[in-house]
């Protein structure tokens, strides 16, 4: 499934998070299916996150066997 063409930017879309999307198509696809209160929550532990690093590193969690996320449910 490839849905970020058609991906919809939520209004407050933090910067280095868009940045480590763009690098992880995987990852981009699964955020951008998921609601809109996942995705908010997604968002909000960025602002946690204090590297470039750390945040490709958790996007890349995002499909990562062993994401925390893994359990979100798609829309």
């Amino acid at each position: 499934m490839d849905i970020s063409r058609n991906k919809i930017y939520p209004p407050d879309m933090p910067m280095g998070l868009d940045i480590a999307l763009a690098k992880n198509t995987k990852a981009a696809d699964y955020f951008y299916a998921l609601p809109e209160a996942t995705q908010k929550q997604i968002m909000d532990h960025t602002h946690t996150i204090s590297s470039k690093e750390e945040m490709q590193a958790y996007v890349d969690s995002l499909v990562n066997n062993n994401s925390v996320h893994k359990n979100f449910p798609m829309k």
